[in-house]
């Protein structure tokens, strides 16, 4: 490989170091009781869904797998579809988590607003407290951070950014649910996730 292609790799490298230890310091339980709250109101009848346009796209399919894994049904709604006839799969009262890094992604301002026409509540999530999408959401989280990291501008830490935090909402909820091992275990018949450990058996 090229020597510039070793550099590149290092400063990506120190580029996360650098930005995942600013935003973790500056982050705080509390600042997920908001979203938690909205989604465990919720849940009684109605439903949770996860959407995101590009690369948070992407994200929202993997988050919507790792929120219903662990006690919170979860459906992914496409970003670009919902405003083509998805938000049918929408009920009045459920909860739509929206993801943009910007907040001002041109398709995703249509599909929130598909969103909350359909009488739904909306979690932002987003690089950008003041936002369109922060000033349009019921919830908001913050993942924002300085620099991507690489030689280009596109999607890399502020994606990484994306997925702690809403690894982090899983958590709070997976709690607040009671969401036990044996249930886990349920839904991961299979691999090496689906065994109990010692301490976990009864």
């Amino acid at each position: 490989l090229k020597p510039e292609t070793n550099q590149a790799v290092e400063q990506f490298f120190a580029a996360v170091d650098t930005e995942f230890n600013a935003f973790l310091k500056a982050r705080t339980a509390e600042e997920y009781q908001a979203a938690a709250q909205l989604i465990l109101a919720q849940a009684k009848g109605n439903r949770f869904h996860i959407t995101g346009i590009g690369k948070p796209g992407h994200v929202s399919a993997y988050m919507a797998s790792l929120f219903s894994s662990t006690g919170n049904p979860c459906y992914f709604l496409h970003g670009t579809e919902a405003v083509h006839g998805s938000c049918g799969q929408l009920v009045a009262g459920d909860v739509v988590i929206c993801i943009s890094n910007s907040g001002e992604t041109g398709e995703l301002k249509a599909t929130v607003q598909a969103i909350k026409n359909n009488g739904c509540k909306v979690i932002g999530v987003s690089g950008n407290p003041d936002s369109w999408l922060a000033h349009e959401s019921d919830a908001f989280l913050f993942a924002g951070i300085g620099q991507e990291g690489g030689p280009l501008t596109g999607a890399r830490n502020s994606i990484l950014a994306e997925l702690l935090t809403l690894q982090a909402l899983s958590v709070a909820l997976q709690v607040e649910n009671g969401w036990t091992p044996e249930q886990y275990v349920r839904c991961h018949p299979g691999g090496k996730l689906g065994q109990l450990r010692e301490d976990e058996k009864k």
